[in-house]
């Protein structure tokens, strides 16, 4: 008689599926309160025939408030962490097949100038204001390099070049989340104020706003010609992270106070320093160029980007918690906002200045 085998293989799981179950609550959330925001604008169209308030603007505020009166658990925040990166990645990738290489060739070397010298200038000032508060050098490149190029994005990069400690990483990201928000909720209202153009906010929001995803909801309530220019002059300052970063990885030893081993020359890899968004919005934008992407193409495009933006900005709220701002440094708190504020007169200055847009 055979005997009994007492080891059972247990049934493999797929790792897609799983992958799957544990993101979607966290989506679902998100989507659910998409819904209610776009709901939310519909009504106000039926109300006043325009929504003064967008439906991403509204999944921002909602998501936010019910970040206030409830802590996600973990089952939630892989989704709403996916859905705020990933999704909004996606959108701005896919907002790259409405643009032409034309629109960059059309903007002139003056502007490109403009946006290099911004950032340039910007690092150099908030560096400066951030040291003149008593910041330590580290926390102060960190404030500057997030200010000046990308926001959290160029602080996870720069951080292990220069070696911040996890407070400070932790300490200038949980700001600038807030800030970013801030500024996606209060940049609009600016149009009216100083009757700026389309094209004028496109280039102020790609100037100042802090991420990719978030120009572009930024933008969006201007119209497509702002969202347009305003991803465009984001785009370059955010080419720039790959010159920062190779320039504080020379700086490096100056931070830890030793000499790099000439036996182990740092490498850099350029494919590392921009995002693969990023990448994907140029290949599209190039099909486009070159007449790949049809134009009956580029409406369902743009419509899906948006509402992947939405979704993105719920997910944006939801994992911001207003209560950070007490929690971080007075100092840090008022560098990051002096060196903001500094950025939007920079960028104003130049736009009517050089009469930009």
């Amino acid at each position: 008689m055979l005997q009994e085998n007492r080891f059972v293989t247990p049934p493999k799981t797929n790792p897609v599926l799983a992958r799957l179950t544990s993101l979607a609550p966290g989506i679902l959330l998100c989507i659910a309160v998409t819904l209610v925001s776009i709901g939310l604008q519909h009504a106000e169209e039926s109300a006043f025939e325009h929504p003064y308030i967008e439906a991403l603007v509204i999944a921002i505020l909602l998501g936010m408030a019910i970040r206030t009166f409830w802590q996600p658990s973990p089952v939630w925040r892989s989704g709403i962490a996916f859905s705020a990166k990933q999704l909004l990645e996606v959108a701005v990738m896919l907002l790259g097949a409405s643009i032409s290489f034309a629109a960059i060739v059309a903007s002139g070397p003056l502007l490109l100038a403009a946006i290099v010298g911004t950032v340039i200038v910007t690092i150099v000032a908030s560096f400066t204001i951030s040291r003149m508060l008593g910041l330590a050098v580290r926390m102060s490149l960190l404030i500057a390099c997030g200010n000046s190029i990308c926001g959290n994005s160029a602080i996870a990069a720069v951080a292990p070049v220069i070696g911040a400690s996890s407070d400070d990483i932790a300490s200038s990201i949980s700001f600038t989340a807030i800030l970013g928000v801030l500024m996606v909720l209060g940049l609009p209202l600016l149009i009216p104020l100083l009757g700026l153009g389309a094209g004028q906010y496109g280039i102020l929001a790609g100037l100042t706003v802090y991420a990719v995803p978030q120009v572009l909801a930024a933008t969006v309530p201007a119209g497509l010609v702002a969202t347009q220019i305003g991803t465009l002059v984001k785009l370059v300052r955010v080419l720039m992270l790959g010159p920062v970063v190779v320039g504080l990885s020379l700086l490096a030893p100056r931070f830890s106070g030793t000499q790099a081993d000439p036996a182990k020359p740092r490498k850099f890899d350029p494919f590392k320093l921009v995002p693969w968004f990023i990448l994907g919005f140029l290949i599209l934008a190039a099909c486009r160029s070159l007449g790949l992407v049809p134009d009956i193409a580029v409406g369902p495009i743009t419509k899906v980007a948006g509402y992947l933006t939405v979704v993105s900005m719920a997910a944006l709220g939801l994992g911001v918690d207003v209560r950070v701002i007490g929690r971080v440094g007075g100092r840090v708190t008022a560098a990051v906002t002096l060196s903001l504020v500094l950025l939007l007169l920079i960028s104003l200055g130049l736009i009517h200045l050089l009469r930009l847009g």
